[in-house]
Parts: structure tokens; sequence; C-alpha cells
């Protein structure tokens, strides 16, 4: 059999030319495709709101009017007052922030514990991984709402950072799991036992070797942990639970709401509901983003 070679054909015909395929440019909107920009710009503006909160605030966020009391929305209170007098825009900016900060404070916390628990109950043995699992079973099965009253009734949660704590420490299980399903996945990987063998402590081999590598696929459940926890801080304020009247946040705003609707004060519902949906799901929308990415990436088996 005669092996033929790529200097034995000669191509022929006028002015030909070898096809080079072109690269096909990605545009902008290629480029933007899937990706929540309208979630991210109305989250940045909130932000910033947040941040210059005492620049945009045109009255006293804690001061009352009492001449002023469920004023409707005008030139001089854009948004109008509550029962109490208070000019709700002005109170709207400062509740954002009490909000993002209970949120931030809070999925941090989760963060944190389900991270480290997660990491523990993936490397260690059979046994103690089915009584860690276990344990947060159970507490998984309380009603999320029931266990931070009960934290509550034990500590003192009337500041931004006792109350975010409370709602860190009682959401951190859904996380745990997944971190050790990720972890079960790649501690026998040849670079954790390479570490582990050469003396690496186990903060060392967590933090350098398994945390960078499952961090992807728990971004979306931390990041949505931050609207859950503002939603729980906004429910327990509703309820009349959670922070006081005096420190201002989207919750404690809409605890006034049952007064709101006995007295027609539609604007006292209506402006810090809205900022308070448009907050979660901007946060939601950008969570969610995170999960679709994490499950495009190729499967680490």
């Amino acid at each position: 059999m005669v092996e033929c070679q790529e200097s034995d054909f000669r191509l022929v015909g006028a002015d030909y030319r070898i096809h080079v395929p072109r690269e096909k440019k990605s545009g902008l909107r290629e480029r933007l495709k899937g990706k929540p920009i309208i979630s991210l710009v109305l989250l940045s503006l909130l932000l910033l709101g947040c941040v210059f909160a005492g620049q945009l605030a045109n009255h006293d966020a804690s001061g009352f009017y009492l001449q002023n009391l469920n004023e409707a929305p005008s030139a001089e209170f854009l948004f109008g007052t509550d029962s109490l007098g208070r000019d709700i825009y002005s109170m709207i900016w400062y509740g954002c922030r009490t909000s993002l900060a209970v949120g931030l404070i809070g999925a941090a916390v989760i963060a944190v514990i389900g991270t480290v628990y997660g990491c523990i109950s993936g490397t260690v043995g059979e046994r103690m991984d089915s009584l860690m699992m276990r344990f947060t079973e159970l507490c998984g099965s309380i009603p999320t709402l029931l266990f931070v009253l009960i934290l509550s009734a034990l500590f003192d949660t009337n500041s931004v950072v006792s109350i975010a704590l409370v709602i860190g420490v009682t959401g951190w299980f859904g996380l745990a799991r997944i971190v050790r399903s990720e972890v079960r996945q790649i501690r026998n990987s040849d670079y954790v036992l390479y570490a582990r063998c050469c003396g690496g402590k186990f903060i060392y081999v967590m933090l350098r070797h398994l945390v960078p590598n499952f961090i992807s696929s728990v971004m979306f459940v931390i990041v949505s942990s931050i609207s859950s926890c503002i939603t729980m801080e906004s429910t327990m304020s509703f309820l009349g639970l959670g922070l006081p009247t005096t420190v201002i946040s989207l919750g404690s705003m809409l605890s006034l709401a049952n007064k709101a609707l006995i007295m027609n004060t539609w604007w006292v519902i209506i402006f810090p509901g809205a900022f308070l949906l448009v907050l979660l799901m901007c946060i939601t929308n950008v969570g969610a983003f995170f999960r679709e990415e994490a499950n495009r990436m190729p499967s680490k088996l």
C-alpha cells in the first residue's frame, strides 16, 4: 500500500485560496447575554443610596414632625409621613442600610459556620459524618422562624449585630450539607492527599485546596442567604419581635402597616414595601445567576 503525502498533491485552478474560517466576533450584547444587568444596576443604586443616605435625606430620619402626622406625599415630604410624624423618604435610605447590614452580617455567619462544618463533616470518618449530618437534619427540621424566636428570647436582639448573628446561626444547615457533598468528591484528590501527607493542618487544607474548588458551587447559596436574612429580619420586625421602632429598618417601617390599613395611609406600606421587594428581587436574581454559572461548569468527577 502506497502512502501519500501532502507534497504529492497540487492545487489547480485560477486564483485559488485556502479557506480560513473567520472567528465570530462577540459583541457587547453577546457578552452581556444571561447576566443580571438590570438587577446589578438597581442593586448598585440602592447601595449608593445607603452609603450617601445623609446626603439624600431631606429631613431628619429620626425626627418626629408632630404637626405632619400621616401626611400624604407632597413636595416637602416626598413619600409622606407615618403615624409618628417621621419622613418616610429619609427613613427609607437608612432603613435599606440597616436591612443590608443585617443581610450581609447574617450571610457572613452562615458562610463561615456552614463552610467549616461542611468541611469537617466531609473529611471525617463515616460514623462521625453520619452523626454530624443527623444533627443538621434535626436542626433543619425546626421551622426557621420558630428557631429564631427561641434564640431571640434567650439573647438580646435589640441591635443590628445581635439579630444578624441570631439569624445567621439558624440558617447555615443547608449550606453545610452542600459543602459536605462537594468536599466528599474532592477529599481523595491527589493535591489534597499530598497536602495532608506533608503535614498540612485542617485549616490550611480547607482554605488552600477545598474552598477554592467548591466556592463557585455554593456561591449562589451564600448570595441567596443575604435575601433570606433580610426577609427574616423584616418578618420579625413586622411581627414586633425584631428590631425596635427606634432602629430604622425596612421591617420596622412595615411594622406600622396594620395601623396604615385602618387609617388608609397607603404610602406607609407602598414605598417601604416597594424598596424591600426590589432589594430582594435583585439579590435573588444575582444568586440565580451564580447558580446557572455553577451548573455550566464541568463536573469534578
